[in-house]
């Protein structure tokens, strides 16, 4: 028998003016009362949320949160439908269209439906043509909403009547939506949250984005609570995994009830971060009929979340004008919100208590100011549906982000790569634009040429003096972490070769080879052997540092202590003076002598053979190493 906890799960939200049957309407289909509350009861409206859940004939399962219809419950109204994109449409058949039908489709139709089924209820209650008139009625307010063209039922909840068309329908709609998002970050927006005795606290949401799993360290957000996930139960059946999109109830130990607020976000711990300011796509409702400006006083839902809310357009933009299609905004938001990019939100303004607006989020850090460019990286975003292409995007604009902020932000990790068309470069723990890095090798490239041209004896340049160099490129790059991290992928696409703390081009090969000073300065060494110039002494002669680096580096000369130098000659003299002294061993005397020279040039170079591995020192006596 197949797992039921891996059966495909939807969640469906009902919309439609009070008093036109849809908790009646859920009840006829379920046999479950979503009115939970005596008040409910007493007033027949419903004030709060209701969940019920259904088989189809199809073996789907499916879930309904049945939305209170009144205005004055518009919020409550906004947290069902908020996290859901199929909806179940109400009209009574004996009344028709009302005001709070035309708020809950305008509501249905910004938030992005992707789905939907109308049922025209109260069927009984009329003859056949007016239910006729109603289905075209109905059918004309649509045209031009998310809801054009679905499914029009005419049922009754009393009868029972053209309630298996209605179940048709729904399975027909579930089987056209697009799948939920099932392996990404999961995330419950809490909508009711309760305590149950031996238990503890529960709360309930619809689970989008990924799986919750019994064990899990979860994390209420804003306020950044742990809590353990001690039970999961979807429609009163305990799982071990729930999965994306459903209705679940979460046990959690570590968290009180006092802790949690509507609107809240459960989600797994260290993958999200509240956000008080985002950059947004706005358009207004089809009823609209004034301009939204950044002087309103608002409030945006989003999930099962509500705050107070600031909107800010960018420069040269008066605000949203009615009939208009999309504006770019900024939002600021009183209470921190745990937002994604493209989740769909509703915006309503305080004085008129009226939606004016929907939208989606496209940017949830945006940079603090609206800086050039900006509106174009936001409309890439607005076009952009793969993940992988939102994380790129964002790299793309700051240039240089840390690896563990791709993937908060856009909850994936960036695609990074190399080589020929490569859009982003791994950087350790950065990512960074290849086009930054461009810029970058570029710079680099063209300092090293001039400090090449300007040193051209030295092996190349320190590291840390190019720090500066890469901050004009963008600032975070005089990081020394980061900038080390730099260096070594420049080294591995052989931009640049280095040597440990030196760095230089690829081509760069330091040389003396017919340079009269390096003659000069050798034939200086060679002419006073065995007891030659100190390199104090050869600089206070006129020799520069870097060309006695050089000589060295070439082996033109042996520098083997901090103030001596010799010739390759007189060093191989003093190998063979050991190798030719007595078997037991020769002593610093001995081979002073041997060489003609003083102790002061003795022992410098018995240390450095010592130290090259030539001898061995044995007491005050050196004999080869391995006896050759």
């Amino acid at each position: 028998m197949s797992d039921p906890s891996l059966a495909p799960l939807h969640v469906v939200a009902t919309a439609g003016h009070v008093d036109h049957g849809k908790s009646s309407l859920i009840v006829a289909l379920t046999g479950i009362d979503p009115d939970r509350f005596a008040e409910e009861k007493r007033r027949g409206l419903t004030i709060d949320l209701g969940f019920a859940w259904m088989t189809l004939p199809s073996g789907r399962e499916v879930g309904f949160v049945d939305v209170p219809g009144h205005e004055r419950f518009i919020r409550n109204m906004l947290a069902g439908v908020g996290p859901v994109r199929l909806v179940l449409f109400v009209v009574a058949a004996d009344e028709g269209w009302k005001p709070q039908s035309e708020e809950h489709l305008e509501i249905v139709d910004v938030l992005g439906a992707r789905g939907g089924v109308v049922a025209l209820t109260k069927r009984d209650a009329v003859d056949p043509p007016t239910v006729e008139a109603r289905r075209e009625e109905v059918r004309e307010r649509l045209q031009g909403t998310a809801l054009q063209g679905v499914d029009i039922v005419a049922c009754s909840s009393v009868t029972g009547e053209g309630l298996d068309e209605l179940r048709a329908a729904l399975d027909a709609m579930l089987a056209a939506a697009p799948p939920p998002e099932s392996d990404g970050r999961p995330r419950q927006f809490i909508d009711r949250a309760f305590t149950i005795r031996g238990a503890g606290t529960v709360v309930t949401g619809t689970l989008t984005g990924g799986p919750l799993r019994v064990g899990d360290e979860a994390q209420i957000l804003p306020s950044g609570h742990r809590a353990r996930i001690r039970g999961l139960q979807t429609h009163k059946r305990s799982l071990e995994v729930a999965r994306p999109v459903s209705r679940v109830a979460v046990n959690l130990a570590g968290t009180a009830k006092a802790d949690l607020d509507r609107g809240d976000a459960l989600v797994q711990a260290g993958r999200w971060r509240p956000t008080s300011t985002f950059d947004v796509v706005l358009w207004p409702v089809r009823g609209l009929a004034h301009r939204l400006t950044s002087r309103g006083a608002y409030k945006i839902h989003v999930g099962a979340a509500e705050s107070d809310a600031r909107v800010r357009f960018p420069p040269q933009t008066p605000g949203l004008e009615p009939g208009r299609d999309t504006a770019l905004a900024r939002i600021a938001v009183s209470k921190p919100l745990v937002l994604d990019v493209h989740d769909a939100f509703v915006l309503r303004e305080v004085g008129r208590r009226e939606t004016v607006a929907g939208g989606r989020v496209l940017d949830v850090e945006p940079p603090r100011r609206w800086e050039a460019g900006h509106a174009d990286f936001l409309a890439a975003r607005s076009a952009a549906t793969d993940r992988r292409a939102l994380a790129a995007l964002l790299v793309e604009e700051r240039g240089v982000v840390r690896a563990a902020d791709v993937r908060v932000l856009t909850g994936v990790d960036a695609a990074v790569s190399s080589g020929e068309g490569a859009r982003l470069v791994g950087l350790g723990p950065w990512v960074a634009a290849a086009s930054i890095m461009e810029r970058v090798s570029g710079e680099i490239d063209a300092h090293l040429r001039d400090q090449h041209a300007e040193h051209p004896l030295r092996a190349g340049v320190d590291a840390p003096s190019l720090r500066p160099v890469l901050a004009r490129v963008h600032p975070l790059l005089a990081d020394p972490g980061l900038a080390d991290e730099v260096f070594d992928s420049l080294a591995r696409t052989g931009r640049i070769a280095r040597a440990g703390a030196t760095v230089s081009l690829p081509s760069h090969r330091p040389t003396t080879e017919g340079n009269p000073e390096a003659d000069r300065l050798t034939a200086t060494v060679a002419a006073a052997e065995p007891t030659p110039p100190t390199v104090a002494e050869l600089f206070a002669r006129g020799f520069e540092p870097e060309l006695l680096s050089a000589v060295c580096a070439e082996g033109r000369l042996v520098r083997v202590s901090a103030d001596i130098v010799m010739t390759p000659d007189l060093v191989d003299r003093g190998r063979r003076a050991v190798a030719e002294g007595p078997a037991q061993g020769i002593s610093v005397s001995s081979f002073r002598e041997a060489l003609g020279t003083s102790r002061k040039f003795a022992v410098p170079l018995l240390e450095y053979l010592d130290a090259q591995g030539v001898t061995v020192r044995r007491g005050d006596l050196r004999v080869l190493r391995g006896g050759g």
